[in-house]
């Protein structure tokens, strides 16, 4: 059975009011989040099966105007093990926390 998807959530109540008021959410969290912290996480969830470098990452996150899609990690190794599937990966911020998760399903095949 595959994994369907992974989803978590940090949530401060006082600092989402705050930036309501502010009206800076998009700015804040463009600011923020940031590509590093997905690819740590993933170079973790990978290893030892690989030793991913971080050019063989590319992370894709939610951009504004398009069509409301997830966030993407695709790995593009330079030396494939045959064991590594699709990744998942989920990005959560609350005030001066980011919560990263990256998830690998196995590819199904031996390597």
């Amino acid at each position: 059975m595959g994994i369907l998807g992974i989803g978590v959530d940090v949530l401060h109540v006082p600092r989402i009011l705050e930036l309501i008021k502010r009206r800076t959410a998009a700015r804040l969290a463009a600011r923020i989040l940031s590509e590093t912290d997905v690819k740590e996480a993933a170079y973790k969830a990978l290893y030892p099966v690989a030793k991913p470098a971080w050019k063989e990452l590319t992370f894709h996150g939610l951009q504004r105007g398009v069509d409301g899609r997830k966030p993407t990690l695709e790995f593009h190794p330079s030396m494939p093990s045959g064991q590594v599937g699709k990744l998942h990966a989920s990005v959560s911020h609350d005030g001066e926390y980011v919560f990263t998760t990256v998830l690998v399903e196995e590819s199904g095949c031996k390597a």
